[in-house]
């Protein structure tokens, strides 16, 4: 019994050794940690493993990162970087596609098209910088799908036009400016965006030299951009999250189905998407007529709204029209015979597609160091955002416990 004392003792030491390599966020960031996420479009997952990424290597060194990041059905751009920002998949917040139709509105969406791509009508769901503006935090985007569109009335506190030509150095110069402002003024969620690597890797591929070197040089860039984060007088206070909206595949002509060959322009069907999606809509018997003919076309999926498979969470809106089409892996889909030969990549593939998952890193205060975390769907970053800001999140399609692994636990 006398040995009782001494014991006990020395298991107090022992916990108080042990919770001193425990690291836990910064006590006065608990309740104000500011957020950057950072989407470098169509960066594919394994391409770290495909060329030099010294970032991103460093990232998952000092935080975490995933196997993948899996995007949703569709796996195109504006579709994923908006269920990104809202948690709720294409098919729930209404962007079915980069492209389509709706009926009820009698209009078409494109994101070519000014006048309907900054219509708030056809932005369902609540982006998390209206969730976050709504209790009170500041908020700032450069270029996210969706901020500088006016959904619910509002744009972030600080957002900029898109506009593709501002060099990506002057992308970082404003964000460690916005990052540097008055606590008054200086917004707890910050989001940038990069529209490379996706060019190149539609125009070459995403094994192609030329695409590899331009991973290599965004890798760089957002290096820029973690190294001026880090030297900001309350940088143990900021998470930075690096994620993409998709990945890339490779396609060639030789592996092409032309929609033309199985339905005839002469037909009252409307054809809405790019390859190697597309949304069709007719009415009455056209409908069977459009949908018998794409069967018979090889390494194309066909289906009608309710013969969508579950996975992809998709048929429920009626913006995806009547018959749905994708192509295999690898495979891609164009309007007309194409008149010349090809190579390139495109995305847009069943999630099951390893080809097309996408990147998710992060390092900061609230994450572990040197941990893997198993792939996840990308409607999950929206609650973890919610949780990083502290504010209560809208209901969505994600799920904060599918992530929960990759956070410190909280003291």
């Amino acid at each position: 019994m006398r040995q009782l004392p001494q014991l006990i003792r020395k298991t107090a030491i022992l916990i108080i050794i042990i919770l001193g390599f425990v690291k836990y966020p910064n006590a006065q960031c608990l309740s104000k940690q500011t957020t950057v996420i950072l989407s470098l479009d169509g960066f594919r997952w394994d391409y770290p493993q495909k060329t030099h990424t010294p970032t991103l290597d460093l990232l998952a060194t000092e935080g975490v990162k995933a196997i993948s990041l899996i995007p949703s059905f569709p796996s195109k751009t504006f579709p994923n970087h908006y269920t990104i920002a809202t948690g709720l998949v294409p098919d729930h917040h209404g962007l079915v596609n980069n492209s389509f139709f709706d009926r009820r509105m009698d209009k078409a969406y494109a994101i070519g098209n000014k006048q309907a791509r900054f219509n708030p009508e056809f932005y369902g769901g609540e982006p998390i910088w209206i969730t976050a503006m709504n209790q009170g935090l500041k908020t700032a985007s450069f270029y996210w799908v969706g901020t500088d569109v006016a959904i619910q009335g509002k744009h972030p506190d600080h957002w900029k036009m898109y506009d593709e030509s501002v060099p990506f150095i002057q992308r970082i110069d404003t964000i460690i400016k916005w990052l540097s402002l008055p606590a008054s003024q200086r917004p707890r969620l910050l989001m940038g965006y990069y529209h490379e690597p996706d060019g190149i890797g539609h125009e070459y591929g995403p094994d192609d030299s030329r695409t590899l070197k331009l991973v290599h040089e965004l890798d760089s860039l957002t290096g820029i951009l973690y190294q001026r984060i880090k030297q900001l007088p309350d940088a143990d206070c900021i998470n930075f999250i690096v994620v993409s909206d998709h990945g890339m595949g490779p396609i060639s002509s030789e592996r092409n189905i032309a929609l033309r060959n199985y339905i005839p322009e002469s037909w009252p069907v409307r054809i809405e998407g790019g390859n190697p999606n597309f949304n069709l809509y007719a009415e009455g018997a056209w409908i069977d007529s459009a949908y018998s003919a794409l069967k018979k076309a090889a390494h194309l999926q066909v289906w009608k709204p309710a013969e969508v498979p579950e996975y992809l969470n998709y048929g429920t809106n009626q913006r995806v029209g009547d018959v749905i089409v994708v192509a295999d892996s690898a495979w891609c889909v164009t309007l007309n015979q194409p008149k010349e030969s090809f190579t390139g990549g495109t995305h847009g593939y069943d999630i099951r597609n390893t080809d097309i998952h996408a990147i998710f890193y992060a390092a900061g205060p609230a994450f572990k160091q040197g941990y893997v975390h198993p792939s996840f769907q990308n409607t999950d970053i929206y609650p973890l955002l919610a949780h990083l800001l502290g504010i209560i999140p809208a209901k969505t399609d994600g799920d904060l416990d599918h992530v929960i692994g990759m956070l410190k636990p909280q003291p």
